[in-house]
């Protein structure tokens, strides 16, 4: 059988036509790839390429984003705002041509502008004002000098600057930002989530306002908590500011100076305590996860009595944590077990003593107890390795040396299973440290500073040859020593972590010391992250022990030579991501995970995975949607 000219022609034509449409054209490459490697494609074991380091992981075109905004609407918008930045085919496309100076700006034009403004003003606070003006405007620019200065910037948003905006935010008051829910709303919270306009958010950090830092009772002055935590989150933890919410649960509060104040933003009413305050958390907690039901509730700044019975309620119902508990223990725990590697010793080779009995700080203790566990200690034997000291001495055993003061004036079931039968009960300090001979000093008394004394930390180096100094009480005022002391007290010998930042200190022989500060920001925003990711189901002891380990390994040989127990801020991304990963790989090897549940997954692919995932504030070009 033979084709004609003109039928062998024909085909041949068709045959041309195939080969240049494209899809067939991917379609014939992939079959040829597969029969001259003899695999077929689908089969082929994955590729997996390690994750390069984490600014690094960028796209190389930036994906266009759809706006239905245009015009003067999206000069008002901080989200879509890029200022000067706006080029010229989106000035057209947009309809901004002539609602901006002709002349077009690159952000780290606009960055650099920024940043000298900043330096140019005259305290941290009105840093603080200017730097919540560039917020109100232009999100990305406000997240971008974030990153690139975090170091510079961090303690101007948050910490320690923070607690006066707070002390201020009624006066300052300029912008609705975040959600308020108040007592007033009582029966509606259901229906308010669905004013907030975005369908997706990750993370939420909420406070009822009522221990704001070291300042107590700040009643709705508390925002200012919520929008600095989340401005951390994005920078540090690279989630994108659409996917946070700050939010103030108003029960009202029982400061007298804000009922009084004309300014007050709040509900002027006495708190709402009891059945009705749980009632009405219960009421929130059920509003936001059906309207988001893969996002993570962070508490942050509740009062103590409130916020142990909180978590207990909660953390296995919703993904959510606590800040001020969990993330402070782990922080805590991650500094002692950085400064056990540079004093030579393990985890499980410590013993402490803790100045402070309070409910916060034998949190922290409890939460080092669980890491001592998870690196092979019994819990009993964890916890024998702790004298905890009230301000009127050891919780010890009763044998009257000391008058038994604890005994005598009640100890609580809180503090009883910390009492420790080595030591009487009301042993001072400077005893404890001869007789018990503990390797760390951990101080969360929070009391009048100067609680560790000269005779207490010299004297460590009678059995230990790099002993631990952690005054970890904020603020600075209330420090149990200063870095400089510890140093001086133990010949430069002593491996120092603090709550508050410090500057460096020069040792007699010239050599320059950094105390490292013990922030909450090396690991909640990683924490954060991969729950983000992964939709963590909930957020375990171990994961929080997985964070802590992963926070200590990004140490560098050149930051410890320095003498840190933690990283320097200036590489917080790269730290975030390490805790993200560590918290996943967990969270994966438990069956903790929502959003893939592939329990093989490669550590380089994990890597790879958040990477890719973590924002990072550039201007992605913009579109009209219509």
């Amino acid at each position: 059988f033979a084709l004609s000219k003109e039928e062998r022609s024909s085909q041949d034509e068709k045959r041309k036509k195939s080969e240049a449409h494209p899809v067939r054209a991917m379609h014939r490459a992939s079959s040829m790839l597969s029969t001259v490697r003899g695999v077929p494609l689908a089969v082929r074991p994955k590729l997996v390429v390690s994750a390069p380091a984490v600014s690094m992981v960028t796209r190389k075109f930036p994906r266009p984003l759809k706006t239905k905004q245009k015009g003067i609407d999206i000069l008002h918008d901080p989200l879509w705002n890029k200022g000067m930045g706006f080029d010229e085919t989106e000035r057209d496309r947009l309809n901004l041509r002539g609602l901006l100076p002709p002349r077009v700006k690159t952000i780290a034009d606009q960055e650099r502008r920024a940043i000298a403004q900043i330096r140019k003003q005259p305290d941290d606070v009105t840093k603080n004002m200017y730097l919540q003006e560039l917020h109100n405007r232009n999100e990305t620019l406000y997240h971008g000098i974030l990153v690139k200065y975090i170091e510079e910037l961090a303690p101007i948003v948050y910490t320690p600057t923070v607690g006066v905006v707070c002390e201020e935010f009624g006066s300052q008051f300029r912008r609705a930002r975040g959600m308020y829910f108040s007592r007033n709303d009582r029966g509606h919270f259901a229906q308010m989530v669905h004013n907030w306009p975005h369908d997706s958010v990750h993370i939420i950090v909420v406070t009822d306002g009522s221990r704001i830092l070291g300042l107590g009772d700040l009643g709705a002055y508390g925002m200012g908590i919520p929008i600095g935590k989340l401005a951390l989150y994005c920078a540090a933890g690279g989630l994108a500011p659409h996917r946070v919410l700050p939010v103030v649960l108003d029960v009202g509060t029982n400061n007298d100076k804000l009922l009084n104040d004309p300014d007050y933003i709040g509900v002027a009413q006495k708190r709402l305590d009891n059945d009705e305050y749980y009632d009405m958390i219960d009421e929130f907690m059920e509003a936001v996860f059906d309207r988001w039901p893969g996002c993570v509730v962070q508490f942050e700044d509740f009062e103590t009595s409130k916020a142990i019975p909180l978590l207990a309620k909660y953390r296995h119902r919703y993904r959510c944590f606590n800040d001020d508990i969990q993330g402070t223990g782990c922080v805590t725990l991650a500094g002692i077990i950085s400064s056990a590697k540079q004093a030579g010793v393990k985890l499980t080779d410590l013993s402490f003593m803790c100045a402070g009995a309070g409910s916060a700080g034998l949190g922290v203790c409890k939460q080092i107890v669980d890491g001592m566990v998870e690196a092979g200690l019994s819990r009993e034997e964890a916890m024998s390795r702790f004298v905890i000291c009230t301000s009127i001495g050891a919780l010890g055993k009763a044998d009257g040396t000391y008058g038994d003061p604890n005994l005598k004036r009640g100890i609580n079931e809180e503090r009883l299973e910390w009492v420790n039968p080595v030591v009487p009960d009301g042993m001072p300090m400077e005893e404890v440290v001869k007789t018990f001979k503990p390797m760390c000093l951990l101080g969360l008394a929070a009391q009048d500073g100067g609680l560790f004394t000269e005779k207490m930390v010299s004297s460590m180096l009678d059995y230990c040859d790099r002993p631990m100094v952690m005054p970890m009480s904020n603020p600075t005022a209330k420090h149990e020593c200063t870095p400089a002391q510890a140093y001086e007290w133990t010949k430069g010998k002593a491996v120092v972590a603090t709550g508050s930042p410090f500057d460096p200190v020069t040792l007699p022989d010239g050599k320059v010391m950094v105390p490292s500060q013990c922030n909450n920001m090396y690991v909640f925003p990683g924490i954060g992250l991969a729950a983000s990711v992964a939709g963590v189901k909930e957020i375990t002891d171990k994961m929080l022990y997985k964070a802590a380990v992963a926070c200590a390994e990004s140490m560098t040989e050149a930051e410890k030579a320095e003498g840190r127990t933690f990283p320097s801020i200036k590489r917080i991304r790269d730290v975030s991501h390490a805790v993200a990963c560590a918290v996943i790989q967990e969270a994966l090897d438990s069956g903790l995970t929502t959003k893939f549940t592939r329990l093989n997954m490669s550590p380089e692919e994990i890597q790879d995975l958040v990477a890719r995932k973590m924002y990072n504030p550039t201007y992605s070009p913009l579109v009209d949607s219509s």
